[in-house]
Order: C-alpha cells, then structure tokens, then sequence
C-alpha cells in the first residue's frame, strides 16, 4: 500500500513556515525516508515528502539522487517532535538589496 508519508513523519504547523515535516518517534541518523523529488519527461516532481519540509541552514536532513530521482536521508538523530529540515538546493534564491 502507498503512503505519503513515512510513518515516523507527520505534518503540522511550523514556526518556520507554513506547514512542516515533524518527526513522531526518535529518528536515528543515517536513516532514508523515503523519496522527495523525481524527474520525468525532464520536469522535476515532488512528493508529499518533498512538499513540506522547510529549508534551513543547519538542516538535519539531506536529498541524495540516486538516478531521477531524490532521496531524503536524516544527517543527525532526530528526537519526536522536531521539525525535519533540509537545504533548499532546487532554487536561485536572490536578496533585494
């Protein structure tokens, strides 16, 4: 059966932004969550899982692409109730100055 989400990942309000991806149990490091983003026809797509985390500079989650398509990983253990977070690297995020 299809899930959205892992089981150990949730979504609720951030004090990021928006919505986030928050851990529901203790989330060891190293561990896949499952797959973020993918490419098809030449256009990237996210997942649920993709959808939701927010971007940090200190991220405790990391994207690795296997092929077409990306994977996120924990880079730190991660305690019930954090929020997941990882670099936005999809962007050209630009300042006004």
């Amino acid at each position: 059966m299809y899930r959205p989400l892992p089981n150990n990942v949730t979504i609720k309000p951030s004090k990021v932004d928006g919505l986030g991806l928050f851990a529901t149990e203790d989330i060891s490091a190293g561990m896949s969550l499952g797959i973020s983003h993918f490419l098809a026809e030449e256009h990237l797509h996210r997942t649920p899982l993709g959808a939701f985390y927010n971007h940090s500079l200190t991220p405790n989650i990391r994207k690795q692409k296997l092929c077409d398509v990306y994977w996120l990983h924990t880079t730190i253990d991660i305690k019930a109730g954090e929020e997941l977070t990882c670099e936005y690297t999809f962007y050209n995020i630009k300042e006004n100055n």
